[in-house]
């Protein structure tokens, strides 16, 4: 399997999350650890990570290191609330999510998460739990399979791949992601210069059956709990749902709650919203889109906790 991984935005992220030596930092996505490390090399003795990754590659990678500032926790940052607790953790000083998936999740044949390689069709990030795409596939309706491609893939030709899955699955099982590409490609009438058919559909199936916007949505309100006022929650989006999410989540949790019609209040007397823009937008330079091209879609927002 592949180790090769590279960061994106990495010293950007750093930078927004201002670490303290003697800080307790949360890295939502260990992956491979470049984030991490490059905080650990930002923190004193007393300074301290919890990385959380589904993955147990990652984690297993993680344990490799023996760096005793490092906490690892085998779960979906989605627990992040339960977990701190059960590690006597009520409040840090800043925490890092770096969506999507790594490069040796894509690189690794066996993962299934690529139509580059001929493999078992399986895409789950924790190939431990969960249901491969192989057998969501094999029971899924038409409309299932159509709204899964066309809301997280905005795939515009997500029925007529909904209609081409179905009518082979009657033939022989889909469980290679050959297979599958294959029929995408047939399916797919056009597709933009440079982009491989089954790119979207893919995607579309990655984010499925990993629930990666639900688990998005279900961590933001416990990072926002989480953080010390003036700690930061610094956000890596590489897709338009993920970064829809972020956006509205730090929008509305930076904004004066709207007040009844015709009520005077003081301005010293109106709520304070919980968190505070610090990086609203911020995308990879050119060189760093030219050096790793899955910077491309990279988005990161910053938000800071008030009080």
């Amino acid at each position: 399997m592949s180790e090769a991984h590279v960061s994106v935005l990495l010293e950007e992220a750093i930078e927004a999350l201002a670490p303290r030596p003697d800080g307790i930092y949360v890295d939502g996505t260990f992956g491979r650890g470049g984030h991490s490390r490059a905080l650990l090399q930002r923190l004193g003795p007393q300074g301290r990570v919890i990385a959380f990754d589904r993955d147990p590659e990652a984690i297993a990678h993680g344990r490799a290191w023996s760096e005793p500032r490092l906490t690892l926790v085998h779960a979906p940052f989605s627990r992040l609330g339960a977990e701190l607790d059960a590690l006597g953790v009520a409040q840090v000083d800043g925490i890092l999510l770096d969506l999507g998936v790594s490069s040796p999740q894509l690189d690794a044949p066996e993962r299934g998460m690529s139509f580059r390689f001929d493999a078992p069709l399986d895409m789950r990030m924790d190939p431990t739990s969960g249901e491969p795409v192989s057998s969501w596939l094999a029971r899924a309706s038409r409309e299932e399979i159509r709204e899964v491609i066309k809301n997280y893939g905005e795939e515009r030709f997500a029925d007529a791949i909904a209609k081409a899955i179905v009518a082979a699955r009657a033939r022989a099982p889909i469980e290679r992601t050959g297979r599958l590409a294959e029929l995408v490609a047939q399916a797919v009438r056009t597709r933009e210069p440079g982009q491989h058919p089954a790119t979207r559909t893919f995607q579309a199936l990655r984010i499925f059956v990993n629930r990666e916007i639900e688990e998005l949505s279900l961590t933001l309100p416990q990072a926002m709990a989480r953080l010390r006022p003036g700690a930061r929650l610094v956000v890596i989006s590489f897709h338009s749902l993920e970064d829809r999410i972020v956006k509205h989540f730090m929008r509305e949790h930076s904004s004066p709650p709207p007040l009844p019609p015709g009520l005077a209040v003081r301005e010293a007397e109106r709520p304070v919203p919980p968190l505070r823009w610090v990086v609203r937008k911020l995308r990879p330079s050119a060189e760093e889109c030219a050096r790793n091209r899955r910077a491309r879609s990279a988005v990161m927002r910053v938000a800071e906790r008030r009080s």
